[in-house]
């Protein structure tokens, strides 16, 4: 049976690399033949001539901190934009979360843009260090662990303890 396994392989590894993980591990003929060289050639020539940044929200770079804290790029503003660097005066839109359970505990939509110095600790580790480098039109979204956040205390009434928050923010102005 072992000696007609090998054969067999030769006329099926697609079906044995699909069905079992096995096989597509142990074979590297899968990763010698991917079906995504012929759609990268064309889609990969035809999108970046015509527009590279429509890239970049289909898929958000991510940027991980061991701490746990997640920095997702969603949108760029233009490139020659103001950025915001720890000592200016950063102007936010932002929709704020609970991880668990998707609960909106603050936000600014329909409300004034939140203004705060870039840095200095007027605001949570979380946002001084998901906000430094972006551009004015940036979109980002911080996923930010409790140690980065509000702690063991939390906020009474809107931020329980331990509680992983998500903020959906856009950098609006530098000053």
């Amino acid at each position: 049976a072992k000696k007609e396994t090998p054969s067999a392989k030769k006329e099926t590894p697609p079906s044995a690399a699909k069905y079992n993980p096995l096989v597509s591990a142990k074979k590297e003929e899968p990763p010698k033949t991917p079906t995504t060289k012929k759609p990268e050639t064309p889609k990969a020539t035809k999108k970046e001539p015509n527009s590279p940044k429509p890239v970049t929200p289909s898929k958000p770079s991510v940027k991980k901190y061991p701490n746990g804290l997640e920095v997702h790029s969603l949108e760029m503003g233009k490139p020659e934009a103001k950025e915001a660097a720890p000592g200016k005066r950063v102007v936010m839109n932002y929709t704020g979360k609970l991880q668990q359970g998707g609960k909106v505990f603050d936000s600014t939509k329909g409300k004034k843009a939140f203004e705060f110095r870039l840095g200095v600790g007027e605001v949570i580790k979380g946002w001084d260090v998901g906000v430094k480098g972006m551009r004015v039109g940036d979109k980002r979204q911080l996923v930010i662990p409790p140690s980065m956040g509000y702690g063991r205390e939390g906020v009474r009434g809107a931020i329980p303890p331990n509680a992983t928050l998500v903020f959906d923010i856009e950098l609006v102005d530098v000053k």
